[in-house]
């Protein structure tokens, strides 16, 4: 399984545009307002705020997916390849992380 596919399509579609990716901070706060709606709808679909009746809000997966879009553009802007962050990631989920948590 590799990220490359996914990071090469979001570069492809962006490069169509005269100023592809914004500055690293505009896109960070893309990716907090992002997770903000992502809490949004877990708050309304698990949590005390539900939403007013003229309110109408995306579906989970919807958010998510704008979530991992903006976080691929901030990593093809930094020129970070997500398959070795995943690695790594990975690497200390099964060494550092492996007897932390209480197994089934």
């Amino acid at each position: 399984m590799s990220l490359k596919p996914l990071q090469k399509e979001v570069d492809d579609w962006v490069r169509q545009f005269t100023k592809p990716y914004f500055q690293p901070l505009s896109q960070f706060a893309r990716l907090a307002e992002e997770l903000g709606e992502v809490a949004r709808v877990l708050n309304y679909l698990h949590g005390d705020k539900k939403p007013k009746a003229t309110e109408d809000y995306s579906d989970l997966e919807e958010e998510l997916g704008d979530v991992l879009f903006t976080l691929i553009c901030l990593a093809n802007s930094q020129n970070i390849d997500l398959d070795q962050s995943w690695q790594k990631v990975m690497d200390k989920c099964h060494n550092r992380d492996n007897n932390r948590y209480e197994k089934k």
